[in-house]
């Protein structure tokens, strides 16, 4: 039995209990981690029962305690230096007698209007020194961990003066098996205690079946991960298979030429598009029909197209380009449907590039969900039905559909939803059917149409974890304990 042990026991035979271990002298230069192991080895021999008492406190930083040991704060002492100054006082000589200390002295008494100045003369606009309130409150602190005024409290915790720190104590009361000395319990049974039969008469230590083991160490999904997996498996349960997407360098053709961007388009310039140096340019795609009609449907029209009526370079379309959206995916894998037409459903979900000021809803590279279906004879009806179909799979009902303008789709659909904790409609996805002179460029016969959709990863899943700022989702802002202790995605009515 440690002598701490001892002491727990004595002060809890004398009173009947310790209502709080930091109120006991003895007990109260421990730390409460070393009271926390004794206390549970008595409790686990079932002597004593304990709770853990936690209090909110405030503690003076490194910064606030030099203050209170000078017995001023910068403010005051800097008053105080330009009174005594008889012919006047300099921010330059205020500097040399107060140091760094000075300078937050100086704005500190400039905002309180104790000082003023006259080019680089300091004024004092008092005849004598002011109350050091903020070295009260310090005082204060320090000596009951709480201040009454939380205005004051805010103030001083935006100066970095004070921080909040939690004090732990416990609350001891005697156990079934109280006493003031301690048996040792037998833990394992020896071959000597079998030999001469004293197991017959030890006393074990009973096991305890209610204490956790020691959490093991170990790697952990990242709630965006765990959102594209539920996604993932949204679509493989609709049939969907999903695309090859780990190609994130396309050329100007299969970025946007093939999905009907024109070349003077504004997302083609470098304010919204990464484009590569080196290499800058890539070879013509091998389908020669194919990059002959791409150039025919913008230059001049073709397959019912009049075209954009310009002439196409194919300089521009081969620049090679960190891809905008994952439809350069699509746009490629529809023209390879084209060797053997019939209907398919596939999706991807990968990283897009786009040259944009990173703030607090927008990040230079992110995740789009892409889903296309390709069927015989199909109508905008089947479009909306089936975002219904997809979207309620996630929780997400009542949608709203709004006309809207895409190069490659007609018609086109924003998505709208309801969400419920901004009270008010949001755009959740884009939509609509692919255009004839894309698909028939491709060599797809007429009566195969494509619908298509897309949303970011970011947004429900910002959603789905109550995180307002997307920087604490991605870089380097983000904390371990939010990765780990997070559990998987599930889709409910809380999404929208």
């Amino acid at each position: 039995m440690s002598d701490i042990q001892l002491q727990l026991l004595k002060l809890v035979h004398e009173s009947g209990e310790i209502a709080n271990t930091l109120q006991e002298k003895t007990l109260s230069q421990y730390d409460s981690n070393t009271l926390h192991s004794n206390l549970t080895s008595l409790w686990s021999k079932e002597m004593i029962t304990f709770n853990k008492i936690e209090v909110d406190s405030w503690a003076l930083t490194a910064e606030a305690e030099s203050y209170v040991s000078a017995g001023a704060t910068p403010e005051v002492q800097v008053v105080d230096e330009v009174l005594k100054a008889l012919e006047g006082l300099t921010i330059s000589g205020l500097k040399e007698k107060l140091g760094p200390i000075g300078l937050v002295g100086q704005g500190k008494a400039f905002k309180n209007k104790w000082l003023s100045k006259d080019g680089e003369k300091l004024i004092a606009k008092v005849s004598t020194l002011p109350e050091d309130v903020v070295l009260k409150e310090l005082q204060t602190i320090k000596a009951t961990g709480s201040l009454d005024d939380k205005k004051e409290l805010n103030e001083l915790k935006k100066r970095k003066l004070i921080s909040m720190t939690k004090i732990i104590s416990f609350k001891v009361e005697k156990g079934p098996k109280f006493a003031l000395t301690i048996a040792n319990y037998e833990t394992d049974i020896t071959s000597e205690m079998i030999i001469n039969s004293s197991w017959k008469e030890a006393e074990f230590k009973p096991y305890n079946f209610n204490s956790e083991g020691v959490y093991p160490t170990s790697g952990a999904l990242h709630p965006l991960n765990k959102v594209r997996e539920e996604f993932r498996q949204i679509f493989f349960s609709m049939g969907f298979t999903e695309m090859p997407s780990n190609q994130y360098v396309e050329t100007g053709f299969w970025n946007f030429d093939t999905l009907f961007v024109p070349q003077q388009h504004p997302a083609r310039d470098l304010q919204d598009t990464f484009y590569l140096k080196d290499p800058a340019v890539a070879k013509p795609p091998q389908d020669k029909q194919y990059w002959e009609n791409i150039k025919a449907v913008h230059q001049d029209g073709k397959f019912g197209s009049i075209g954009y009526r310009y002439p196409w370079k194919a300089e521009e379309s081969l620049r090679m380009v960190l891809r905008t959206h994952t439809t350069a995916i699509s746009s490629a894998m529809l023209h390879k449907l084209a060797e053997d037409p019939k209907p398919v459903r596939l999706f991807s979900i990968d990283r897009v590039f786009r040259n944009e000021a990173v703030d607090a809803t927008h990040l230079a590279e992110f995740h789009q969900i892409e889903g296309v279906l390709a069927g015989y004879d199909i109508t905008l009806g089947d479009l909306i039905g089936f975002m219904e179909d997809f979207f309620g799979k996630m929780g997400v009902h009542g949608l709203r559909f709004k006309s809207a303008y895409n190069p490659y789709t007609e018609p086109s659909l924003e998505i709208f939803a309801f969400h419920k904790g901004l009270n008010k409609w949001v755009e959740i996805g884009n939509s609509g059917m692919f255009r004839p002179e894309m698909l028939e460029s491709m060599g797809l016969p007429k009566n195969l149409r494509v619908l298509g959709w897309g949303l970011s990863l970011e947004r429900p899943t910002m959603i789905k974890y109550g995180v307002s700022n997307i920087r604490e989702l991605l870089g380097h802002k983000v904390l371990l304990d939010f990765i780990e202790s997070n559990p998987a995605a599930r889709f409910d009515e809380d999404l929208v």
